[in-house]
């Protein structure tokens, strides 16, 4: 079976990597986050655990028992592997320009987000930060004002209006939510078998 498992420097256990090719044996219980050899079969999934930023396109045998968003296996090696930090960055940028339209991003922000010139990285970062504190300071004023005046209101009548209102929202925020993430779920995916094309081809 074909998986997908990021690696750090050393395995979680502190063994180190092993080489592509070489199969890593559990002898012991399979117990999920606990011991045995893990992997996901999506990248997506994979990358919710991530320790570092070596990605892996992986085989795994023996006793399988899958979950949810991962496995656990008693044999896994490694096909093959490549440093995905410029791939992650990459990906991160792309899912903040799906929502920049949401604010008035700083034209530095948005140089960095289009370009990944790394020169603008630092300097996006502070400004989106600031811009995310004033945007915090407006919101907590018109919350204090909207407190105000629903304090004015007859309680009964801002209690049911509150009610059916925060419904509302969290409806569609969840909906969104679901549908934000199956997208970025897709696009990341795909991103990871495009640089995997010809491993994955072999297989």
């Amino acid at each position: 079976m074909i998986a997908w498992h990021f690696v750090g420097n050393t395995l979680r256990d502190g063994r180190p990597v092993p080489a592509d090719g070489e199969w890593l044996q559990h002898d012991g219980p399979l117990v999920l986050c606990k011991s045995g050899l893990h992997a996901s079969l999506q990248p997506f999934n994979a990358l919710q655990y991530a320790p570092g930023p070596i990605l892996c396109l992986v085989e795994v045998g023996g006793d399988i028992r899958p979950d949810k968003d991962k496995l656990v296996c008693s044999r896994r090696r490694i096909i093959a592997r490549m440093d995905a930090t410029e791939m992650l960055r990459y990906f991160a940028r792309m899912q903040a320009l799906s929502v920049v339209h949401l604010w008035a991003a700083p034209d530095v922000v948005l140089d960095y987000l289009m370009l990944g010139d790394e020169s603008l990285r630092a300097t996006a970062r502070a400004t989106a930060r600031a811009a995310a504190r004033a945007a915090a300071r407006d919101a907590a004023w018109d919350a204090a004002w909207d407190a105000a005046m629903d304090a004015a209101m007859d309680a009964a009548r801002a209690a049911a209006m509150n009610v059916a209102w925060d419904a509302a929202v969290v409806a569609e925020m969840d909906a969104a939510w679901d549908a934000a993430r199956a997208t970025a779920r897709a696009d990341f995916n795909d991103l990871v078998y495009e640089c995997f094309e010809g491993p994955l081809s072999s297989c």
